[in-house]
């Protein structure tokens, strides 16, 4: 099985170059982030005609997550239980940052949008860093369930986990992605049992996943490595070979991520 996960800032605007990325590598399901649709805003006909199933969640024109899929989907959710609100106050929401499906036979695949934290004094860092905090204690639940469960969590984790992930650490200093707090609530989702699926076959420095449309960050290699799939022990023993697509980062109407591709034989 080939999984795929890409933040693709806006399907609607996409939509063609998601159908031929998953014709050109044949991928099995697709991992969305950042769709910028609500579900009945989306028009799906390319991807059915495909032989895709298509679940997705989405509140507004922000953010938003979905799973495309030639071998079901079952059991969808979306939202991760205890997730937090934004704003983290009376009258906040559960925003559209995650939704998940069993897949195949028996594989459970995550598509998760981690909020950005926007600036380290700002109250949406903590939330970030809450967010985090759910995720690890479903992934720990999934796995204290069940031990040998085949799930996968993908998505733009919008952290920078070592610093050959960015490509200036002095660039960061004071910014967010690359702090300490950050990088110990990534590094407490893969101690609860889920490695990170690519970096054995493909490790740094120099291997991002994402160039900022500003700056002319992608021709200058200047880049972050920031989306992952993180895979339970059963899908770590199962995965056979993966890559970072970076030519589908270049071209017209690109988007600023690439996407990050998997294969298991489960």
């Amino acid at each position: 099985m080939r999984i795929a996960t890409w933040n693709i800032n806006s399907l609607r605007a996409r939509t063609e170059r998601v159908v031929a990325f998953l014709d050109r590598h044949q991928v099995d399901v697709l991992a969305l982030q950042e769709i910028k649709a609500k579900p009945a805003q989306l028009v799906l006909d390319p991807l059915l005609e495909a032989g895709y199933e298509v679940a997705a969640h989405g509140l507004n024109q922000w953010n938003g997550v979905a799973l495309i899929s030639r071998v079901g989907l079952a059991d969808v959710r979306r939202e991760l239980p205890a997730v937090p609100t934004w704003p983290e106050e009376p009258g906040g929401v559960v925003e559209a940052r995650a939704i998940s499906a069993v897949v195949g036979d028996g594989l459970r695949i995550w598509s998760l949008y981690v909020p950005n934290g926007r600036e380290i004094d700002h109250p949406h860092y903590a939330y970030k860093l809450r967010w985090l905090e759910a995720l690890r204690a479903e992934g720990a639940r999934e796995l204290a369930q069940d031990p040998a469960a085949r799930a996968v969590l993908c998505g733009d984790f919008n952290v920078a986990p070592q610093d050959e992930d960015v490509w200036s650490m002095e660039f960061f200093e004071g910014r967010t992605h690359v702090t300490e707090p950050e990088r110990a609530a990534f590094r407490a989702v893969v101690e609860a049992g889920y490695a990170d699926l690519v970096r054995p076959e493909h490790p740094g420095p120099g291997v991002y996943t994402y160039w900022d449309y500003q700056a002319l960050r992608f021709p200058k290699k200047e880049g972050m490595r920031i989306d992952f799939l993180l895979g339970s022990p059963a899908v770590q023993a199962a995965t056979t070979g993966s890559f970072i697509d970076r030519e589908e980062r270049k071209g017209k109407g690109a988007s600023d991520h690439a996407p990050v591709v998997v294969d298991v034989d489960l």
